[in-house]
């Protein structure tokens, strides 16, 4: 089993794994949470990230998918810092669609864990409709009002 470790600026690395816990509530044990604080240089961030990292190598834990929020920020060039490449992954730009998609394949191996949580964070992003239904123009050969529809 792979851990997944949070990386975020206050207070979204928390609040992800709390919505993470509210549908798996497994997984705290291998779901970790750091907040970045502007108070704080990332050089101490980077310290709390590898008490956190060295906490979720237990035993049975075969990796750590590290997500942070945006690329170039704080969180994530502490990320680049925590992560090897071989025991540990980093994705950034993450949302909870990854998030819970990493959560739910936790078991697998990291490389295909990684392909899993990029995925469910695009395939999580969507324009949804503001008509309806669905957005979709009647066909003039539609029978049924709701044709349409799926």
């Amino acid at each position: 089993m792979n851990a997944i470790l949070l990386i975020g600026h206050a207070p979204l690395a928390h609040a992800l794994r709390q919505c993470a816990l509210h549908v798996f509530p497994d997984c705290g044990a291998t779901l970790s949470a750091i907040d970045v604080q502007p108070n704080l240089s990332p050089d101490e961030t980077l310290a709390t990230a590898r008490i956190a990292m060295a906490q979720l190598m237990q035993p049975g834990i075969k990796g750590i998918l590290v997500l942070s929020d945006i690329f170039g920020a704080t969180p994530s060039n502490v990320a680049q810092k925590l992560v090897d490449g071989v025991s540990s992954r980093l994705i950034t730009g993450v949302n909870l669609p990854m998030l819970l998609r990493a959560v739910s394949y936790r078991h697998e191996p990291l490389d295909a864990l990684v392909s899993r949580a990029v995925i469910g964070g695009t395939q999580g992003v969507m324009q949804v409709a503001v008509t309806a239904p669905q957005n979709q123009p009647r066909r003039k050969n539609d029978q049924d009002k709701y044709d349409h529809q799926q």
